[in-house]
């Protein structure tokens, strides 16, 4: 198809598009009377339009029926976040029983690593990537601090090549043979959040299982946004935060996968509650821990319904959109915009270096403003334009399939040039 940097083009792409009716479902915030072009769903998704409705039968359940709502409710509390498992196990490539919803992204990677994370004297250290997200690199130090061991030489970081902003795969795979009688665990981010760059997870995975290192994912910028096949790719363990591309509410649950090799099993070292428990036998109040046969016996606490119901709302979108349907209309939005970057580019001037890698991306381009500032951002952003700044002078930008729209590219690029030319 022959892209052109026009309205009348853009339009015509919104009315051939079968996911356009959905940017309708979200509620989009203004500036001035008009819909923001929001770039950040890759921080935090916009609200659906259904949510309310979700979380209102809960106020309402409650409000009627007490404690009750536990046993009596449309949506008993005590099984709610079974409705969860089944739609996330197609968004993430697992089956149902992999797949469980509690706390949040940091909290479950520190619950899973207690499983996960075994060190031994000679067999202590976790690869990971150069400058993970802060959360990440606090988490894995803190836990290699906790086991007694020197974060400075229990970390394998793998670097970018000098002169590079993409990381190669050869490069994880070759550290992991480099350092695999040494290695405890491999964890990485599945997508980079300050590139965009999509690892190959599936290639990585491989090569650590290979050698019988057990390999987590932290999938918080991956979930909802790319393929995923978790357990086709024998992945041992992930979590994911759940506000980003699934618009489930700032800061909300987490969600975990667990590969079934690991479930029914009591030979597991993990910190245990309640609602690990057997579902059958919970409420006898029994001493000994028994537990549930699937990734469910990593839970704590009693569901917190009033969270998992944003997320439930978000959920049957996906239900009605696969994740292809959703992937096919990414490609073509990012696609759209990194024609229009080049147009802004050749008409007034810039020079606007997109780091993340072609033919390794999900819905971020992350754009490095060659001798552009944080002005050019501010200017942006007065203007109705919603992107995100990176130090030293990265925005990044994250067209949303369920709610971005062809319009809004072309329209963000006539702002570009305003902005250049100012």
């Amino acid at each position: 198809m022959q892209l052109k940097n026009t309205l009348a083009f853009a339009k015509e792409m919104d009315k051939a598009d079968p996911l356009g009716k959905y940017r309708s479902e979200f509620i989009i915030p203004e500036m001035n009377g008009k819909p923001v072009i929001y770039f950040t769903g890759n921080s935090l998704g916009l609200q659906p339009r259904r949510t309310s409705n979700f979380v209102n039968e809960i106020m309402s359940d409650w409000a009627s029926l007490g404690v009750e709502g536990h046993f009596k409710a449309d949506k008993p509390w005590w099984d709610y976040h079974e409705r969860l498992a089944a739609p996330l196990a197609k968004i993430v490539g697992a089956k149902t029983g992999e797949v469980t919803v509690m706390n949040t992204l940091t909290v479950n990677l520190h619950l899973l690593m207690v499983s996960f994370y075994r060190p031994e004297k000679g067999k202590f250290k976790i690869l990971c990537e150069e400058k993970a997200f802060p959360s990440d690199q606090y988490m894995l130090k803190s836990q290699v601090r906790f086991h007694g061991f020197d974060p400075e030489e229990a970390l394998v970081e793998v670097k970018k090549r000098e002169g590079e902003h993409q990381w190669q795969t050869e490069d994880f795979l070759d550290a992991i043979e480099e350092h695999k009688d040494e290695l405890a665990l491999v964890l990485i981010g599945g997508v980079n959040y300050y590139n965009g760059q999509v690892m190959d997870m599936a290639a990585i995975t491989r090569k650590a299982r290979e050698h019988g290192i057990t390999v987590g994912w932290d999938l918080a910028h991956a979930a909802g946004n790319i393929d995923l096949q978790l357990h086709d790719w024998d992945v041992d363990f992930a979590a994911w935060c759940s506000y980003k591309y699934m618009n489930s509410g700032p800061g909300n649950l987490s969600g975990v996968f667990v590969h079934e090799r690991y479930h029914n099993r009591t030979d597991i070292p993990r910190f245990e509650g309640w609602w690990g428990t057997k579902k059958e036998t919970r409420f006898l109040m029994k001493p000994e821990f028994e537990p549930m046969p699937n990734a469910e016996a990593w839970q704590l606490s009693n569901a917190p319904v009033i969270s998992m119901a944003p997320y439930l709302a978000s959920l049957t979108m996906f239900e009605e959109v696969s994740m292809k349907a959703l992937r096919a209309k990414s490609e073509k939005l990012t696609g759209y915009l990194e024609f229009i970057l080049k147009e802004v580019e050749r008409e007034v001037g810039g020079n606007f270096e997109i780091i993340t890698p072609k033919n390794a991306r999900g819905c971020q381009l992350s754009v490095l403003l060659h001798g552009e500032g944080k002005t050019l951002f501010d200017y942006l952003m007065s203007q109705g334009v919603v992107p995100d700044w990176r130090e030293p002078n990265v925005i990044r930008l994250a067209p949303v399939p369920f709610y971005n729209s062809f319009e809004d590219m072309f329209r963000f690029g006539e702002i570009l040039k305003k902005g250049i030319l100012k």
